[in-house]
């Protein structure tokens, strides 16, 4: 084992985002334009063979989990083999989905060490989800849920984002559903992640916002111990059902973030935010043995910042869109 990856600020990395693929079979609306986005080439892709070693790599400096990410990771061939791969690195795999997959693929993916799932979901009135995704799919999402649970791929966490004046009237609902189906549901503030920049902090619908609304129809009580989680975790009226709130943008956990990301054309991103990305990709192709390329990680994660900075005068949106940096 190697020396831990730390940071100036003593945070310890032990969590990375491992994007499978910058491409996704839905065109949401505050994700990508409906004509999709330029996809990276396939010769600009980790391959299999790459992406497990590098994991290997992160692995040896102390990272234990890892959430296979995209663009959309089910369209990625072979997955229930490259997570078998990543298993035996002694990594707890997760998976962050749309879900319209989810249903062929949920049984194999466990059988390959998959240890639990995430699916995006931002309504349940299916003629919204169309205008929402621009595909007429919110059946296959419903069904991949359920799969997931089937599968034993639990708990299985349903995301959403809330927007003012487009699904935030269902706000009650949703809880109320996830709590029925036995899904933990979190709700997660609209980030400003978008290709065409146009992300206004006004249609955000914020944490407090989301709280106030849960907090008139059920007594929510905070729950301790949140650590590096991204979700501040509420039991709903006692338990056992618990809700979660995501506060990215005015509730930020930087100080105790503990992730790393890593694009499917092998950039280290410190930050989700990151302006700047450290090529791995490059080195390993040119026969670096995995001391350099540990060294270079180190390097990359030492230059990470205090906060993401959203809200200072000097931020500025990453060039990447979420699809192409991985959730």
């Amino acid at each position: 084992m190697r020396a831990p990856l730390v940071d100036g600020f003593g945070r310890v990395h032990t969590d990375l985002r491992l994007s499978l693929t910058d491409r996704c079979n839905l065109r949401c609306t505050y994700c990508m334009p409906a004509e999709g986005l330029d996809w990276l080439p396939k010769p600009e892709l980790l391959t299999d063979d790459e992406l497990v070693r590098l994991a290997g790599v992160f692995a040896s400096m102390g990272v234990t989990t890892v959430r296979l990410t995209g663009g959309e990771p089910l369209l990625r061939r072979g997955l229930p083999g490259l997570v078998a791969r990543l298993s035996e690195l002694g990594l707890s795999l997760s998976l962050t989905t749309n879900g319209l997959g989810l249903a062929r693929q949920a049984q194999a993916l466990r059988a390959a060490g998959l240890s639990r799932v995430n699916v995006s979901l931002d309504t349940l009135q299916p003629e919204r989800f169309l205008e929402l995704t621009r595909r007429d799919r919110f059946s296959d999402v419903l069904a991949g849920l359920a799969a997931a649970k089937a599968a034993g791929l639990e708990p299985v966490k349903v995301n959403t984002v809330l927007m003012r004046g487009v699904n935030d009237d269902e706000t009650e609902q949703l809880l109320s559903w996830a709590i029925e189906q036995g899904y933990a549901l979190r709700f997660i503030e609209q980030m400003p992640l978008d290709p065409q920049h146009g992300w206004d902090r006004g249609t955000m619908v914020d944490a407090d916002e989301i709280l106030d609304v849960l907090g008139r129809s059920h007594v929510l009580t905070p729950v301790d111990q949140r650590g590096s989680a991204p979700a501040e975790q509420f039991l709903v009226d006692g338990g056992p059902a618990v809700v979660g709130v995501v506060g990215s943008v005015t509730r930020p956990f930087c100080a105790s973030c503990d992730r790393l990301r890593l694009t499917a054309d092998g950039q280290v991103r410190n930050c989700l935010f990151a302006r700047d990305e450290s090529d791995l990709r490059a080195p390993l192709r040119d026969g670096a043995d995995d001391d350099e390329l540990a060294a270079r990680l180190r390097v990359a994660v030492a230059g990470k910042k205090a906060g993401h900075g959203i809200g200072e005068p000097g931020f500025v949106q990453p060039d990447r869109p979420m699809s192409a940096i991985g959730g």
